[in-house]
Parts: C-alpha cells; sequence; structure tokens
C-alpha cells in the first residue's frame, strides 16, 4: 500500500483534526466519512472491538482503506468508568439548556468525583486504533495508547475536546484543553496510537505485505 487516502470512521471535528495532523507527516491524505453515512452501532464491550467494527463498515462500504478509533476515559475511583461508555456517559441525565454533550459528560464526572480526595483522582484516557482494508485484502493493523493524568474539580481551557478540560498531563501541569495540538499529539493516547499503527504499517509495507 503506497500513501494515500485513508478514510477515517469518525465525524468528530476534533479527531479528524488531530489524525490528519500526524498522518500528513507521513503522506497520507485523511478525510472524514460522508456527511449520510450511516451511523455504525457501537456494540463492542473493547475499545478494540470497536475499534474494528467502525473501520470495517467504512471501508466495506466506501471501498478505501478506513482507520478508525475508540477512545475513552478511565478513572480508577469510578472502577474503571466511564471507559467504552464515555461518549455516552451522561445519556441518563437531562440536559441543561444551552449545554453541549461534552459539557454534560463533564458535569456527570464531576458529579460522581465530588467526594473523592484529590490524590485519588487518578485516571487515564485509552484508544485504540484500527486500520482496515476493504474486503480484508490485508489483515487489520490495530494498536492502542494509554495517557496517564488526574480529575480536576473545575475545567480548565478552550481547546481539545471531550473530557479534555477535566484531565490534568502531569508532565506539563497543563489540561489536555490547555495544551497545544501539537503538544497534545506528542503526548496522548490517540497520538502513540497512531504512531504505533504507522509503525506497524511501515514494516508491514517492507516487508511487501501491504
Amino acid at each position: 500500500m503506497k500513501a494515500g487516502t485513508i478514510i477515517l470512521a469518525t465525524r468528530n471535528k476534533g479527531k479528524i483534526l488531530e489524525l490528519r495532523t500526524t498522518l500528513a507527516g507521513f503522506g497520507f491524505d485523511v478525510q472524514g466519512i460522508p456527511d449520510d453515512f450511516p451511523e455504525t452501532e457501537e456494540n463492542g464491550a473493547t475499545f478494540e472491538e470497536n475499534a474494528l467494527i467502525k473501520a470495517r463498515a467504512a471501508a466495506e462500504a466506501l471501498g478505501m482503506p478506513a482507520a478508525a478509533d475508540d477512545s475513552g476515559l478511565e478513572v480508577d475511583a469510578l472502577g474503571g468508568a466511564p471507559g467504552v461508555l464515555s461518549a455516552r456517559y451522561s445519556d441518563d441525565m437531562p440536559a441543561v439548556e444551552g449545554e453541549s454533550k461534552d459539557e454534560r459528560n463533564n458535569r456527570k464526572l464531576l458529579e460522581q468525583l465530588a467526594d473523592v480526595p484529590d490524590g485519588s483522582r487518578s485516571a487515564r484516557f485509552r484508544c485504540c486504533m484500527a486500520l482496515v482494508w476493504p474486503g480484508d485484502e490485508f489483515p487489520p493493523i490495530v494498536s492502542s495508547g494509554a495517557w496517564e493524568g488526574s480529575i480536576l474539580r473545575a475545567p480548565r481551557g478552550t481547546n481539545g475536546f471531550g473530557y479534555d478540560p477535566l484531565f490534568l498531563d502531569p508532565e506539563s501541569g497543563l489540561t489536555g484543553a490547555e495544551l497545544t495540538r501539537e503538544q497534545k499529539n506528542g503526548r496522548s493516547h490517540r497520538g502513540q496510537a497512531v504512531r504505533l499503527m504507522l509503525e506497524k504499517l511501515r514494516a508491514r509495507m517492507e516487508e511487501g505485505k501491504a
């Protein structure tokens, strides 16, 4: 496989921007799925299962290599929740007028951790990436990454998306929403997973198996 177009099986503009920046350095043109592409049911029990489900659906429907990630936040004090349900964490809560889905998820997380002391709020972002070819022309490439940190008591920063404003990166002392895109790509769970995916892809291409 030569560098070309890879479909990124998501409508999340934040993810597309992050991955487009990373993959462009390797000669790939990243495109999101079309607006009319049907929703894919993410019914896997793990991040890897969901990533493969989304990537296979896009690759088969569009006839191009497709990459998908499934990622989420694991909070130790909550037994690893919200985990694979991170994007849907607050579906059981009524929305506040003018509140985005990300803001509602963050509000629920803060409520769940209200009585947890500062020294016990460890957490990590975890990501699994899957790259799939249409018709299973080649075996899928799967990679993962984890970003360790902790959860603050109030949001900080306006960059990023999801739980970024509450997630403190211990190395920089900044939240995921205070880091620049380049800084975040350099240390995040998704950046780690993408770089590992590209290493595996490069090795396979050198062996003539992709």
